[in-house]
């Protein structure tokens, strides 16, 4: 096996994941406009961390593409300069992607670390694909995953572009994560392709399990569509309640709240039977019972956000849970082929 390239694509799997930790976080604690520009923030490599850095003042050096708040708008300098005594409204252009002109230390470093931690992933997403290059001959397929996950991982970049010049437009969010799942899934199916090439043995398993296991993964997906977008529904009612009186956004949800909460009783019973199933077999797939655990765990942080008022902090677990469910499921289907579908042979 080419370990290097097994090494660079878990840590990229490592990475992603991280990714969606981070981003939960800025979405948990309303950070996602803490850099109001892209890919700097406040037109500054490194943030600022007092409100009197994005202040005009005389006598004062500023650099081109940095930013001020004056007049409860965001100014772009127009070129090198240093201030004089009074306001030259000459040298600045008013930013006009959004309207959003507020500084919050909190946030912007939240938000910032985010981006550090996703440009920080493209090195071994980029390693990755250097280093499949070499199997281009062998099994075309790994170059072509790993340029995938690449090129994907370039959307998403672009897509947080958009969403911060968008000012957190709806719809976006749930792409951007959809997003992150694609790339794992990617990187996922490509460790698998190395395994079998390399005659590591996968997991056998009957029929019935890899047909349920399956379909678990499927309806983890449409679970986590919904999820989002009751996610979205809920950053809508607390813009335009102010962030105020948070036991009664529940109330306030539309019906694909109420779908998010049936379907959970349906991913739940097909869940069910893939451990019951993995505790049948002879030898059981440790994951599958990490998996089951999880999904009880998400269901509790469910009920927990349903009925003690969407507690801040279990925002970002609920996310991360039903992301690591996923990973899991999809880990534990792409290891198993059916009990005489696999030999050393056949690879």
């Amino acid at each position: 096996m080419n370990k290097a390239l097994f090494f660079t694509a878990r840590i990229s799997l490592v990475c992603i994941m991280l990714v969606v930790v981070a981003g939960s976080v800025v979405r948990m604690s309303g950070s996602g406009m803490g850099c109001p520009d892209w890919p700097k923030c406040f037109g500054y490599l490194i943030p600022p961390t007092e409100r009197s850095v994005l202040e005009w003042a005389p006598d004062r050096s500023f650099e081109k593409g940095q930013m001020i708040i004056h007049n409860e708008a965001l100014w772009v300098a127009q070129s090198d300069f240093t201030s004089g005594e009074s306001y030259n409204e000459a040298q600045w252009q008013k930013y006009t992607r959004h309207n959003y002109a507020l500084f919050n230390a909190a946030h912007t470093w939240t938000e910032y670390i985010n981006r550090l931690i996703g440009a920080f992933s493209g090195i071994p997403v980029f390693l990755t694909f250097v280093l499949s290059l070499s199997f281009l001959r062998r099994s075309p397929v790994i170059p072509l995953l790993a340029f995938g996950v690449l090129v994907l991982l370039g959307f998403e970049a672009w897509l947080g572009k958009m969403v911060v010049d968008g000012n957190l437009i709806p719809g976006q969010i749930t792409m951007h994560m959809f997003g992150a799942l694609a790339i794992v899934a990617l990187l996922l199916t490509l460790l698998s392709r190395l395994r079998r090439i390399n005659k590591v043995s996968p997991l056998r398993a009957d029929g019935h399990f890899r047909v349920f296991l399956g379909v678990a993964v499927l309806l983890s997906l449409i679970q986590i569509l919904l999820g989002t977008q009751v996610r979205e529904e809920i950053d809508f009612i607390a813009k335009s309640l102010g962030g105020l009186n948070r036991v009664t956004w529940i109330d306030q949800l539309p019906i694909i709240f109420k779908v998010h909460r049936s379907f959970s009783i349906v991913v739940l019973a097909v869940n069910a039977v893939v451990v019951g199933l993995n505790y049948l077999r002879w030898e059981p797939i440790k994951e599958v019972y990490w998996m089951g655990a999880l999904i009880v765990v998400e269901v509790a942080t469910g009920i927990a956000l349903a009925y003690a008022g969407l507690p801040r902090a279990l925002q970002p677990m609920h996310l991360v849970f039903s992301f690591l469910i996923f990973v899991l499921q999809a880990y534990v289907w792409l290891r198993t082929v059916r009990s005489s579908a696999w030999s050393p042979s056949n690879g």
